[in-house]
């Protein structure tokens, strides 16, 4: 089972993913994305699935248009885990 962050982990955050926001209700991370059109987007959206795929962690995701918002949490570990912070800041490399 993975574990969740730590409140020492927790307290990094806003330096670690600045971007990245905690979400309301739920022990989670969301950040949202803009693009020029749709299919800049879809490009983007490509290249996180194979991230995500490669570190075997999926993120929770929407797309409208030129806009892209990812959620993550560890399911398994039920919040946030390490796993959650090493995909946000692999898709902030992008």
């Amino acid at each position: 089972m993975v574990a969740k962050l730590t409140d020492t982990e927790r307290a990094t955050l806003a330096t670690a993913l600045p971007q990245w926001r905690l979400v309301a209700g739920r022990d989670a991370i969301q950040r949202d994305f803009a693009f020029r059109d749709f299919v800049e987007a879809w490009g983007f959206m490509n290249r996180v699935a194979l991230l995500a795929e490669k570190q075997d962690h999926h993120p929770e995701w929407s797309n409208v248009w030129n806009r892209v918002s990812i959620t993550l949490a560890t399911h398994d570990a039920g919040g946030l885990s390490a796993r959650d912070i090493k995909l946000a800041q692999a898709i902030d490399q992008l």
